[in-house]
């Protein structure tokens, strides 16, 4: 079977359950039993956990079996209700979603980017955990991409890149966008274009920058691999700048590790880049600059990086519709006023899970316009906390039997 025939196909089938689909985002109260329409999207129950924030679980009859889904359906227009970027204080570190969530006091959440789980292809290298694309926190800038080369998960379709997020601006809107770090570090010698912020691969000849948010893990990492392979051996030449409130106080040749403080920025270079650093001497001023620039205007108040597989309400071309997986999506709806966040359950016997081009089909289907692709697999992680409740409890039962600690994740709050 074609891939277009699967694709019509599932759109046919996921079709027959627009009567539920057209509940999603109606904010009905309590739960209900399971009702459903014949071979397409099943509503199982339907909760609100707060104004504006419904929870919804669901299965959905796909040509390779039944994929078994949880939904939370964010309505940003509600005053009371917010989302933002989960992570555990600092970029190379992990935590469970329910510890991210609770933590912030989240009413539910979503774990978020592809990271750097593993350094098999390094040894002695450190994984730093820290994820692929960029993120911003509350405003701030927290991260720049790694090299497409250098990123870990499927393989991106055509169009897609790693500088991909989706996120909420200033303007309480949801959308999905592209962020690329604009940077530069200015020396008596002259000025060099930043490279990467806080990532744990920077472009090969580059510069990257680390600063106090990326916490305490082994810098080692950005030198390691190439733009084009993440598996290549480690960089000979390197070096590492340490600058406080403007001075060069430290050199290394080395990256090293350790907290860094907030006034202090870390450069550190690889080839050329390491070349361009090694003039530099303790006490010579630098001064470094940085910013993640979108296509828009409107600045994120929080972006998490995910590749896009559905735009304007069209499932990208040259999705993968034959490897089926547990999956988190996440999908913007209504002119950016409803946050879609889907994770599929990765119970054994419910693991029948779904392709990408599939994933895209129900995201659609439930009312989203634009959708990415966030991590799946054992970090696919949907979480909510009842009513009155302190804590929150995984909904969806994750594919390695117990939460993935994962990098970030997204998070929705509710204003007393």
């Amino acid at each position: 079977m074609t891939r277009h025939r699967r694709l019509r196909r599932l759109r046919r089938t996921v079709a027959a359950g627009t009567a539920w689909v057209a509940l999603v985002g109606g904010g009905l109260a309590g739960a209900t039993p399971a009702r459903g329409a014949p071979n397409g999207l099943r509503q199982l129950t339907e909760t609100t956990l707060a104004p504006g924030v419904d929870y919804r679980r669901f299965a959905v009859s796909t040509p390779h079996g039944t994929a078994y889904g949880h939904l939370l359906t964010v309505d940003l227009r509600t005053a009371r209700t917010a989302s933002g970027l989960l992570y555990p204080d600092a970029v190379g570190a992990r935590a469970p979603v329910t510890r991210l969530a609770d933590a912030r006091g989240a009413v539910a959440a979503v774990n978020g980017d592809f990271f750097n789980i593993t350094e098999v292809q390094h040894p002695g290298v450190e994984a730093t955990g820290a994820p692929v694309g960029p993120a911003v926190a509350g405003g701030r800038v927290l991260k720049g991409a790694v090299p497409r080369g250098q990123r870990f998960g499927p393989a991106l379709p055509p169009g897609a890149s790693v500088r991909d997020v989706i996120g909420v601006g200033t303007d309480r809107r949801a959308r999905v966008d592209r962020l690329s770090l604009r940077g530069t570090v200015r020396t008596p010698r002259g000025e060099l274009r930043l490279r990467g912020l806080n990532q744990y691969a920077v472009a090969v000849d580059g510069v990257g920058a680390f600063t106090s948010a990326w916490g305490t893990t082994s810098r080692v990492r950005a030198t390691c691999g190439t733009d084009t392979d993440r598996s290549a051996p480690c960089s000979t030449e390197t070096r590492e700048v340490t600058v406080r409130r403007g001075r060069v106080t430290a050199v290394a040749r080395t990256p090293g590790k350790g907290a860094i403080a907030s006034d202090t920025v870390v450069l550190v270079g690889r080839e050329a880049g390491a070349r361009a650093l090694r003039g530099l001497r303790v006490g010579d001023p630098v001064r470094t600059t940085y910013t993640l620039k979108g296509t828009q205007r409107t600045p994120f108040d929080f972006a998490v990086g995910g590749y896009p597989i559905a735009r304007d309400g069209r499932p990208l071309e040259g999705l993968d519709a034959v490897t089926t997986a547990v999956r988190t999506g996440a999908g913007v709806g209504r002119g950016g006023r409803l946050l879609h966040l889907l994770a599929l359950d990765g119970r054994a016997e419910y693991r029948s899970g779904l392709t990408i081009a599939e994933l895209a089909e129900v995201m659609l289907e439930l009312g989203a316009r634009d959708v990415v692709n966030l991590d799946g697999g054992g970090s696919s992680t949907l979480v909510t906390r009842a009513p009155g409740g302190t804590r929150t409890k995984v909904r969806n039962h994750p594919s390695g039997g117990s939460e993935r600690p994962v990098p970030n994740g997204i998070g929705v709050f509710t204003r007393s």
